[in-house]
């Protein structure tokens, strides 16, 4: 499977521009937006961010309201907050260097194990298994073809990684995953198939209950964290008066108090008397009229 996968390397590799970076930064940053967010979708904005704070020092330094503002269109707006904290410890405890240890990335605000090991392989060649969705339907197909528990999944994932060229390795998991072993697989194509378990043994998939494997998402439209996103684009544009926040939202009044709590609990917003604002937002005119027409979606 190994040497199947070297050969395909090339040819499924997707154009993503963090593939080639070794930044320590950048690739953090790109593994930041990459949770629960789709690859194509996050291109633009990594190069917008990267563009504006180049290092882990200019984000550290920044305002929390540029984080945010630079994170439009990528949703889940908590991991700015957390990518802004992760800045300040690196540069506070680490001297301005990205820990280049799994253990030791996830003590890092909103760093789980596989934004971890992902940054350990793709910045500094650790041999780490990366474990993500993709990854996850690999491994319980065309190794196990069986469901696999979170562990045994990272240890097949650890297993897998040779002992050279680790992050190509990683890189061509998630290539495979994403393009050909996706939740409707295309096994006709796929350059692993004649060593696939599943394919061999056949069965039920095992990569709908494996570990790693996302099960989908509730539905956006409508719900709480639509409203919440609506809530930071209308912010992102500049402090708004309270008064205006509540005649927009009037229609949605009772959540609009609820969730408008929760970002400012999650560090995202603050507000005044009667104002309120991304936090660290430095402009001070917080008297512009606002209606549901030009509220962002």
């Amino acid at each position: 499977m190994q040497r199947s996968l070297r050969s395909a390397a090339r040819r499924i590799a997707r154009d993503l521009p963090w593939v080639a970076n070794r930044d320590p930064w950048a690739i953090l940053v790109s593994e930041v937006m990459l949770q629960q967010t789709q690859a194509r979708r996050v291109v633009e904005p990594w190069r917008r961010f990267l563009d504006e704070l180049p290092t882990v020092a200019a984000c550290a330094a920044a305002p929390r309201s540029v984080i945010i503002g630079l994170w439009g269109g990528l949703g889940y707006n908590r991991r700015a907050g957390y990518l802004h904290d992760t800045a300040r410890v690196v540069v506070r405890d680490f001297d301005g260097r990205i820990p280049r240890e799994p253990d030791v990335l996830r003590t890092l605000p909103g760093i789980g194990a596989y934004t971890a090991n992902a940054v350990a392989s793709f910045a500094f060649g650790v041999r780490v298994g990366v474990l993500d969705t993709n990854v996850g339907r690999v491994l319980a197909r065309a190794i196990a073809n069986h469901p696999l528990g979170r562990a045994e999944a990272q240890r097949l994932a650890d297993q897998l990684v040779p002992r050279r060229d680790s992050a190509k390795h990683n890189q061509s998991m998630l290539d495979l995953g994403a393009q050909f072993c996706t939740s409707t697989p295309r096994c006709s194509a796929c350059p692993l198939a004649d060593h696939c378990a599943w394919r061999r043994g056949g069965g039920v998939d095992p990569a709908r209950h494996s570990a790693g494997v996302s099960q989908g998402q509730s539905v956006f439209e409508g719900s709480d964290r639509q409203l919440r996103g609506r809530i930071v684009a209308t912010l992102r544009s500049g402090p708004r008066r309270l008064e205006d926040l509540h005649r927009v939202y009037v229609d949605e009044e009772g959540r609009f108090e609820r969730l408008l709590s929760t970002l400012v609990v999650d560090g995202l917003v603050e507000r005044g008397d009667d104002f309120v604002r991304l936090v660290g937002d430095p402009r001070e005119r917080v008297g512009w009229t606002i209606s549901p027409g030009n509220v962002p979606t």
